[in-house]
């Protein structure tokens, strides 16, 4: 029951880690370079000792050829003397020393080569390695730039169908604007046509009518002609003065 319930909460701990690592994709990213570079250091580190066992060698290799010199040279000097004695106790070491300066020759030589082949092992898996993260690094740029392209199309798109769609609240505004529109032109009409106009046409035609006398009584006083505008050339008749008598018709003018 133990193993059971460790291994439900184990799994439930796999998938909220899973879930973080798909939130955040950089932050796993730095994770494995940060790890990358640990283990570019470990492994340069085994490099240093392996090139530290190959300069041994090497040493070990010129030590033994300068040794070979100086033997080979005493063997040669014991036996034109005629030590014959001495002269074979050199030429034994002598054996010894080539036997060995052989083994140390082959062993440098592989241990050459074999450095050679971790340097470049290692160039290329730090250079593949390189070339994937970068890889990474643009498909992670590049999802995001998609993802935030899909939202705004999600947005635009739900823009879209709240704002353009039936029953939204722009029609629903647009239906009253339009019926209160229609209403107030109906009162207006009713209004309009309830509207008597009998006193106003009856008092504008009286007004006319006094207009026009007046302009008549003004015309006939000046002399003027209303139908042509010109000055009436006969003067008009002189009024008598009050207490002024008739002329009798005997007398002459």
């Amino acid at each position: 029951m133990f193993t059971r319930i460790a291994n439900l909460f184990r799994g439930f701990l796999s998938l909220f880690i899973k879930d973080l690592e798909k939130r955040n994709p950089e932050a796993l990213l730095e994770l494995e370079q940060e790890n990358l570079r640990a283990q570019i250091a470990s492994y340069n580190q085994g490099l240093a000792n392996h090139a530290g066992l190959a300069e041994r060698l090497i040493g070990q290799v010129r030590k033994l050829e300068a040794e070979e010199r100086e033997v080979r040279a005493r063997t040669t000097a014991h036996l034109r003397a005629g030590n014959k004695a001495a002269a074979a106790q050199n030429a034994l070491r002598l054996q010894t020393i080539s036997r060995e300066l052989a083994e140390n020759r082959a062993q440098m030589e592989q241990a050459e080569t074999t450095y050679k082949d971790l340097v470049r092992a290692r160039d290329v898996a730090v250079q593949a390695a390189r070339a994937k993260i970068e890889s990474l690094k643009g498909a992670i740029n590049d999802m995001r730039m998609k993802t935030a392209m899909a939202e705004m199309n999600e947005m635009a798109s739900g823009m879209i169908g709240s704002i353009g769609g039936s029953g939204d609240t722009l029609n629903r505004l647009h239906e009253m604007v339009e019926e209160e529109r229609n209403k107030a032109a109906g009162r207006a009409r009713v209004a309009r046509d309830s509207l008597d106009l009998t006193d106003i046409n009856l008092k504008e035609a009286e007004m006319n009518a006094l207009a026009d006398q007046a302009l008549a009584d003004f015309a006939a006083a000046e002399g003027i002609s209303i139908e042509d505008g010109s000055a009436n050339p006969e003067p008009a008749p002189a009024q008598r003065s009050m207490g002024a008598k008739p002329a009798s018709e005997g007398e002459s003018a």
